[in-house]
């Protein structure tokens, strides 16, 4: 199953995210253009935000740290992240990221 930003992998999930960090605080945004749009608190610089957007993920999602990985888009706005953890669904990803935005 596959919700363009989110799909499944065979150990967990892939998520397309577009962040805008340096924002004046960390919020979600919600879906646009196939991505998750995050505001991110952290500056672009020395990986803070990369780190800021790993922390966020996890939390939101309930899964170890270690269990979130950038793949693509260090240095970009845009990136693609993998969450490995065998129990989480496109649906449950979807009902703890945009399902609290209203």
């Amino acid at each position: 199953m596959s919700r363009g930003w989110c799909s499944a992998l065979p150990a967990g999930i892939r998520l397309a995210v577009q962040i805008t960090p340096n924002a004046k605080k960390t919020e979600m945004i919600g879906v646009l253009d196939g991505a998750l749009k995050l505001k991110l608190q952290a500056q672009p610089i020395e990986g803070k935000a990369n780190e800021a957007l790993v922390k966020y993920l996890a939390a939101a999602l309930s899964v170890p740290r270690s269990a979130v990985t950038i793949t693509h888009g260090l240095a970009n706005k845009r990136k693609l992240i993998e969450v490995n953890c065998a129990g989480l669904t496109v649906a449950e990803v979807e009902r703890l990221l945009v399902g609290a935005l209203g």
